[in-house]
C-alpha cells in the first residue's frame, strides 16, 4: 500500500522486544511510517521466530529471555535518552521496563500490560493481584506529576487501544443521531458528560472472528489468529469488567478492589469459562467470553462522574469475544484438560483462506438501543494493506504504530493510557487500514426471544443488567 501519510522523521535507536505475530506484523508498517535505517532497529525476543524476516530486512536478531535478572543487563545498554522501548512480548513485566525506561529516558510502549513469568496463574497469589487491576494500578503508580518524564503508552494495541478511540466516535455518532451534534469534548470530565447525557449504561467491546484456515485443528493443539500464549494467559486471569452505576445485582462470585479508582471488579473464575451475550452486526445474538482486557478498566474509569463504589454515573464496560471456532473449540478442550495447555500450539496466519475480523464497540442503554462502531477487516484485505498480517493482527499493530509516531512526535508525556490520547489523530492513522468501518443500530437487548427453558433469574425491569447479559 502506498501510504499518503508523511513518514515521520526519527533519530533514535527503536528496540523491538519481542518477535512473535504482532512484532513481525508491525515491523512492515514501522519501516513505511517512520524514517528509518535498519541499524536503527534491533529485535529481541525469547526466540528465533520470524528471525528470517527480521534478516532479510538487514535487522539485527538476537536471542534471549529476558527474566527479572537479567533484563536491566541486556536492556540498559540498548537505551539511550530519546531511543525506544516498543514491548510487543510476554511474560516480561511491563512495570519493571518502565522504570528502567525512566531511569534510561527512553520513550516505551506496550499492547498489554504484562506480569513476570508465571503471574498470571499463580496460585500462591489471590485473584485480585493476578488482575489486570492490579496490573494497572501499579503502571499507574509511577506518573509524577511534578516531571511527567519520557513518554510511555500504556496498552495501545487494537483492545485495549482502538477501541477507546471507537468509543469516543461512537459517542459522537450518537450525539450526531440524536440531534445533539457539538464540537468534541476536550476534558475527561466532557466525555462522561456527554456518555450520561446520551444515556448509555453498557459498553461492550463485541469482537466476532470468523476466520478459516486450510488446515482445521487436530486433538492436543490450540490454534489462534494471534499469539497462543498471549490470548491462554489473559483467558486464565479472573474475568473483569468495568462496574456500572446502574448495576443493582452484584454477583455471588463478584469482588470489589478496595483502592485505586474502584472502576471495576472482578469474578472468581477465568474469563475462558466466562460467557456473556452480546451482538455485533455480521453475528447478530451471540454467546461471548468475558476475557479480562485493560480497556474495560480504563474507558470505565474515564468515563466515571464521582469517585469510588458508587460514583454518579459510570457505565459497565466488557470485552465480549467470540474466537474463531477452531479457537472456540481449543478453549473447550482446554477447559477439559484443566487448564493445562495443549501440547501443540499453531497461529493461523499464513494458511487462511476466508474470514472477517469483526471489531467494534456496542454502546447500549440509551436512546436508539444499541449502537455498534468498528472494523470489518477480511484476510484479502490485510494480505493486500500490509505484509506479515492477518486481520486480526493489523487492527493491532497499525495501533501500535499509530501509538509508536504519537509518542515519538510528544516526547515528554510521561505514562499514559489511550484514553487520554487524541482520538482523531489516531483514528486518522489506522483508519486506511481498519478495512470497512461502519456504525450499526440494533433493537437487540440481552433479554431479546429469551426462551425460557429453565427458572431463569432474570431483571425483566431492566435489560441493561450485568445478570442479563451473564450465561450461567
Amino acid at each position: 500500500m502506498d501510504s499518503p501519510q508523511q513518514r515521520q522523521a526519527y533519530a533514535g535507536r527503536i528496540v523491538l522486544l519481542g518477535f512473535g505475530c504482532i512484532g513481525q506484523g508491525v515491523l512492515p508498517l514501522l519501516l513505511r511510517h517512520i524514517a528509518l535505517r535498519p541499524t536503527q532497529l534491533v529485535i529481541l525476543a525469547a526466540d528465533a521466530e520470524g528471525s528470517e524476516q527480521a534478516v532479510q530486512a538487514g535487522i539485527p536478531h538476537r536471542v534471549a529471555a529476558l527474566t527479572a535478572s537479567n533484563y536491566r543487563r541486556l536492556l540498559a545498554p540498548l537505551l539511550d535518552p530519546g531511543d525506544f522501548l516498543l514491548n510487543l512480548s510476554v511474560d516480561v513485566s511491563s512495570v519493571a521496563l518502565l522504570e528502567l525506561c525512566r531511569e534510561r529516558g527512553a520513550l516505551y510502549l506496550d499492547a498489554c500490560i504484562e506480569p513476570w513469568a508465571g503471574g498470571y496463574v499463580d496460585r500462591h497469589l489471590p485473584a485480585a493481584q493476578r488482575s489486570n487491576y492490579a496490573l494497572r494500578e501499579a503502571a499507574l503508580a509511577l506518573r509524577r506529576s511534578d516531571e511527567p518524564g519520557p513518554t510511555a503508552v500504556l496498552n495501545h494495541g487494537a483492545n485495549p487501544g482502538l477501541v477507546s478511540h471507537l468509543v469516543k466516535m461512537a459517542l459522537l455518532e450518537l450525539a450526531a443521531g440524536n440531534g445533539l451534534a457539538q464540537p468534541a469534548p476536550t476534558s475527561r470530565r466532557q466525555w462522561a458528560q456527554l456518555a450520561r447525557r446520551l444515556g448509555v449504561r453498557v459498553i461492550h467491546i463485541a469482537e466476532r472472528d470468523w476466520q478459516v484456515d486450510q488446515q482445521r485443528k487436530v486433538p492436543d493443539e490450540f490454534v489462534n489468529t494471534w499469539s497462543v500464549p498471549g490470548f491462554v494467559s489473559e483467558a486464565l486471569q479472573p474475568a473483569e469488567l468495568g462496574w456500572g452505576s446502574h448495576e443493582r445485582h452484584f454477583p455471588a462470585d463478584g469482588h470489589r478492589h478496595h483502592y485505586g479508582s474502584r472502576a471495576a471488579i472482578y469474578l472468581e473464575r477465568p474469563g475462558a469459562a466466562t460467557r456473556v451475550r452480546s451482538w455485533t452486526p455480521l453475528a447478530g445474538p451471540q454467546h461471548a467470553f468475558l476475557i479480562t482486557h485493560g480497556e474495560s478498566i480504563s474507558i470505565a474509569d474515564y468515563l466515571t462522574l464521582g469517585a469510588g463504589d458508587a460514583p454518579e454515573y459510570r457505565p459497565s464496560v466488557l470485552y465480549a469475544y467470540r474466537p474463531c471456532d477452531d479457537t472456540v473449540l481449543s478453549l473447550d478442550e482446554l477447559a477439559g484438560r484443566n487448564w493445562q495447555l495443549q501440547p501443540r500450539r499453531r497461529l493461523l496466519r499464513d494458511g487462511l483462506v476466508s474470514g472477517v475480523d469483526e471489531l467494534g464497540v456496542l454502546l447500549m442503554g440509551h436512546a436508539g438501543g444499541a449502537y455498534w462502531y468498528g472494523s470489518r477487516l477480511s484476510v484479502e484485505q490485510a494480505r493486500a494493506l500490509c505484509p506479515a498480517n492477518s486481520p486480526t493482527s493489523l487492527q493491532v499493530t497499525v495501533a501500535v504504530a499509530a501509538g509508536v509516531v504519537w509518542a515519538m512526535r510528544n516526547p515528554q508525556r510521561g505514562v499514559v493510557e489511550p484514553d487520554e490520547l487524541p482520538f482523531t489523530e489516531i483514528l486518522d492513522f489506522c483508519r486506511p487500514y481498519l478495512g470497512e468501518v461502519v456504525g450499526v443500530y440494533s433493537d437487540w437487548t440481552p433479554l431479546q426471544d429469551r426462551c425460557r427453558l429453565f427458572d431463569e433469574d432474570l431483571d425483566a425491569d431492566d435489560p441493561w443488567q450485568f445478570k442479563n447479559f451473564r450465561v450461567v
